[in-house]
């Protein structure tokens, strides 16, 4: 069975829109893009990491638009030819209402039924399973359980408003922490693998 991890930049308040710059998603008056760009210097070599094994992309529509315009166009001897050779090579699983435009190679659409493609796609053989961005996608796939693995770069701003990687809907899961790294200008890197249901207790004596 294959495993689905999702890897994103955070906010300290949990805001993970328009990461990368001012222009890639400004839409509910966002004016803070491009707000991991001071703190880098070894994240992202370590979101490289996620990339290190054999990997399938799943990415919602937003994403996967901004990662088409891009990624394709990289130059040969660029510093990032080596990522862009990954990504233009791997099977791109996408949720979108318009299968018919999806122009970037290997590229496949979901269909209406986001979460049961998942799963069939989890039942399957191959490689795993990685999610960058999606904000939308990534809610959908923790209200229904099945995110194995969580890579979250955790950055020491607040932003105050703009989309967020969790909400009320996901289900709740208790996750173990792998692995733990902090960066030269204080981004927290952690790796949390999914661990089973919630467990509680209580601080007062019976």
């Amino acid at each position: 069975m294959r495993k689905l991890s999702v890897a994103a930049f955070i906010s300290l308040d949990g805001v993970v829109q328009a990461p990368g710059g001012p222009e890639e998603d400004p839409s509910g008056g966002f004016a803070h893009g491009g707000w991991v760009v001071p703190y880098a210097d070894g994240s992202g070599e370590v979101m490289g990491g996620a990339f290190s094994r054999p990997f399938e992309l799943l990415l919602g529509r937003r994403t996967y638009d901004i990662f088409a315009s891009y990624w394709p166009r990289v130059q040969k001897g660029s510093w990032n030819q080596g990522l862009a050779d990954l990504l233009n090579g791997a099977t791109k699983h996408v949720a979108t209402h318009h299968p018919e435009t999806l122009g970037w190679r290997n590229s496949r659409a979901l269909g209406p039924d986001i979460a049961g493609a998942v799963r069939e796609l989890k039942r399957g053989d191959g490689p795993d399973l990685l999610t960058q961005g999606s904000s939308d996608l990534v809610r959908q796939l923790l209200a229904t359980g099945l995110v194995d693995e969580l890579r979250l770069l955790v950055y020491p701003v607040l932003l105050g408003r703009g989309k967020r990687l969790f909400d009320d809907h996901a289900q709740a899961s208790a996750f173990r922490l792998e692995e733990s790294k902090t960066t030269a200008t204080g981004v927290l890197i952690n790796r949390y693998v999914r661990e089973g249901a919630v467990r509680t207790g209580s601080f007062q004596r019976a």
